[in-house]
């Protein structure tokens, strides 16, 4: 559950374009044929930080009573976007997932060129701090799935995405396979399928091929996620979608 919560959230002009202020997107989780709980993807109203102006993007992960049983889950992860630069600001991650537990914290300070990552200590009850150069226009994990939603996407090529998370910098690509029709919530669109490609194990160890499909317009808004796991495979399919228009 882990891999996939990550995989859903990697998942610009100075104009706010390829989603709207508030839009919260809601997902059903599926494992298999059973359901297994709900995610949430939320861009909220103007913060700021270091005086400048930013979205409070969040992302949420929680598994429903009957998996609860099997392998619970309660994620939550926040990212600080700069709304003129579309570069991170701060990223924090809370996550539950079965007996695993993370707190992570990491601060970014682009005009500078590095970032504070504050990582605690479960045994020490600690905080531990890294201070690591970044490049310019890094990400977090979470910003970068809407820095992608920004772009302009053409089958056959691949999106590249300078990423900075637990402790490490790395390249992430995107690559873009082909066009299919979905019925959706929206009624029949066309959508991208696109591929997350980590590098490394700087997140995670991928186990399995991560698969995307956002619709084929300026929203270009995930309808639909699956995910390959060590103990099998979940499929997250939009079922809500606030203050999302098409007009």
């Amino acid at each position: 559950m882990k891999y996939f919560f990550i995989a859903l959230l990697i998942s610009c002009s100075c104009l706010l374009t390829g989603f709207q202020n508030n839009e919260k997107l809601k997902f059903k989780i599926k494992y298999g044929m059973i359901s297994a709980g709900y995610a949430s993807m939320t861009i909220d109203t103007l913060v700021f930080r270091d005086s400048v102006d930013c979205y409070k993007i969040s992302a949420k992960a929680e598994t429903n009573g009957f998996f609860d049983k099997i392998f619970k889950v309660r994620d939550n992860i926040t990212s600080i976007w700069d709304k003129e630069k579309k570069v991170s600001r701060q990223f924090s991650k809370k996550l539950r997932e079965g007996s695993y537990r993370q707190k992570r914290d990491q601060y970014f300070y682009p005009e500078q060129n590095f970032s504070l990552y504050l990582k605690w200590d479960m045994k020490k009850h600690k905080m531990k701090e890294k201070k690591l150069e970044i490049i310019d226009n890094t990400q977090d994990i979470l910003s970068a799935f809407y820095w992608t939603r920004q772009q302009e996407l053409k089958v056959g090529e691949s999106k590249f995405i300078n990423v900075s998370a637990d402790g490490k910098n790395y390249k992430a690509e995107v690559k873009v396979h082909r066009k299919e029709t979905l019925d959706t919530i929206f009624g029949t669109k066309e959508c991208f399928l696109i591929e997350p490609v980590l590098v490394g194990d700087a997140i995670f160890k991928q186990t399995g091929n991560i698969y995307i499909w956002i619709t084929d317009d300026d929203l270009k808004v995930p309808v639909l996620m699956e995910s390959e796991v060590v103990f099998g495979s979940f499929k997250a399919v939009l079922e809500e979608a606030d203050n999302v228009s098409f007009e």
